[in-house]
């Protein structure tokens, strides 16, 4: 691997782990909001809490999320999707016609 190509690949771990970071700032801000609003407004929705369907519903995404990019589990993770391309490039090599 030359130079290059490492400093490519530390540069788009870094975009994905900052991507990650974004999504969880996002998720507690506009959580925040959600409960605050819903709070507040009691009385006037019948004491009804919602906000925790969104809560579940988007955690579960950033769950999702932090699993794809910090590689908890090995199903379709970077290595995995790694050792895919070496294997169809190798299978290109022994099979150029494919």
């Amino acid at each position: 691997m030359t130079e290059l190509e490492e400093y490519q690949r530390a540069r788009d771990r870094v975009q994905e782990v900052k991507g990650f970071y974004a999504h969880a700032v996002m998720f507690l801000v506009a959580n925040a909001a959600l409960a605050i609003l819903n709070l507040t407004t009691l009385k006037k929705n019948d004491g009804a809490i919602w906000f925790i369907w969104p809560l579940i519903g988007w955690g579960v995404v950033l769950v999702v999320h932090a699993i794809s990019v910090f590689g908890i589990g090995r199903f379709l993770g970077r290595g995995w999707e790694q050792r895919q391309i070496q294997r169809e490039l190798d299978r290109r090599h022994k099979d150029p016609r494919t």
